[in-house]
């Protein structure tokens, strides 16, 4: 069975029309939805469920359906202008396939889309290009944009050796800090440091931080859990276990 795109668009002027939650949503207060059906199409992609990819796609496609709609009531845009200009930017922007460039890796591909988008946009300087970078992306992913930007014309190590050995020094600064019992804002200027210099690393090695940060909260989480079981089984509380109980279980866990 399929319904086609049209079903969806009149489907969603109906709830605006009769539906008392969906009346009163604006573009702000729809921004935690969108932000929650993005990543759980992630979660569907991380793990290779396509019936979940298929549900969250469709639930992030009607958030889409959902601002464009309102954009309409507002007389700014409807969803086929929507579409169109999507349209148009893949077309302008990759001209090996709808023009006469000819690029032979994605590497070239991706240059060719940035200085596209640079003249579009008018971003005449690296600092604008720095600037360009949403604010709202997840920190690690923002520092990751910035770095490369940097790197683009040569501001960069020349090795992961001098990278890692930035690690090391912002980690003195911090603990430096620590010692003098420098004030919250000053301890947290230190950290955002050592963070930034550990993304550097991974740069270096084209590890997502995110991604990997995400897959080590997991790793904690599954760890954890082996040692609340063990607690159970002994008829226990987490709060009634020492910590050199908890560690035991916790190498135990390590070695499953």
């Amino acid at each position: 069975m399929r319904a086609n795109f049209e079903e969806l668009v009149k489907i969603m002027d109906i709830l605006r029309d009769k539906c008392p939650w969906d009346r009163q949503q604006t573009h702000k207060s729809l921004k935690k939805y969108l932000i929650e059906e993005t990543y759980e199409v992630i979660e569907a992609i991380d793990e290779n469920d396509y019936n979940k990819l298929k549900e969250e796609l469709g639930d992030l496609l009607l958030q889409v359906v959902f601002h464009a709609k309102i954009a309409q009531e507002r007389g700014a845009f409807d969803i086929y202008e929507v579409i169109y200009d999507i349209c148009q930017k893949m077309r302008k922007r990759h001209t090996h396939v709808f023009g006469e460039d000819n690029f032979e890796t994605a590497d070239e591909v991706l240059q060719n889309w940035d200085r596209i988008k640079s003249k579009e946009k008018e971003i005449k300087t690296v600092t604008e290009a720095m600037q360009s970078i949403p604010k709202h992306l997840p920190a690690l992913m923002r520092s990751y944009k910035v770095q490369e930007k940097a790197a683009k014309v040569g501001f960069d190590w020349d090795n992961y050796k001098d990278a890692l050995k930035k690690v090391y020094e912002e980690l003195d600064e911090f603990e430096e800090s620590l010692s003098k019992n420098s004030a919250q804002d000053k301890l947290e200027e230190e950290l955002g440091d050592v963070l930034f210099a550990v993304v550097n690393v991974a740069r270096f090695f084209n590890i997502d931080p995110e991604e990997a940060l995400s897959k080590t909260i997991q790793k904690f989480i599954t760890r954890f859990s082996y040692i609340e079981e063990q607690a159970e089984k002994r008829g226990k509380k987490l709060n009634e276990m020492t910590l050199k109980d908890m560690d035991k279980f916790w190498e135990e866990a390590k070695k499953i």
